[in-house]
């Protein structure tokens, strides 16, 4: 007679992001808009007053909508992203325009890592990638306090050694 899984429960994730990944994402859309805009400046400036009206147009629209990406997007990642860890599973809700919930069973988790990128360094935040054996890819815990990732990874790796399974 086999045994049957637990259900797992169908709810949002019950943890937000840490408030510093606001910043966060707004320093990346800031570099983002340094990478698109600047060489646009440049182009404009080589050729001062022989700049053809579309390329000022084009800046200045590039600019306009990296900074309202910058400025309405990062708060409403804030209140979406989420993320749980229990027993049995690894929970993340992602995406503002595209909504994605994953369920990863800790018996299925592979690796547990952490990353520091620059920005994340600055801020003190880090992210925590668990890895399947899932085609779809790892699930990303993104925005963290730094302390809090190094736990959370911690506590993943101790949980998925004492669960029975595979991982595959």
């Amino acid at each position: 007679m086999a045994t049957a899984t637990p259900a797992l429960p169908l709810r949002p994730p019950a943890h937000q992001a840490d408030p510093r990944a606001v910043r966060w994402w707004q320093l990346r859309a800031l570099l983002t808009l340094l990478v698109l805009v600047v060489p646009q400046v440049v182009v404009l400036i080589v050729l001062s007053s022989d700049a053809p009206t579309w390329l000022v147009v084009t800046a200045v629209a590039t600019a306009l909508a990296v900074m309202g990406y910058g400025i309405v997007v990062p708060p409403l990642l804030y209140r979406i992203h989420r993320w749980e860890v229990t027993d049995e599973a690894v929970y993340t809700l992602s995406g503002w325009l595209v909504r994605e919930w994953r369920i990863a069973p800790i018996s299925r988790v592979q690796t547990v890592d952490t990353e520091h990128g620059p920005l994340e360094q600055l801020l003190r935040l880090a992210s925590v990638t668990v890895t399947t054996a899932s085609a779809r890819g790892p699930v990303k815990i993104r925005g963290l306090d730094a302390t809090a990732a190094a736990e959370l990874a911690r506590t993943l790796t101790e949980t998925t050694q004492a669960t029975p399974g595979d991982a595959t």
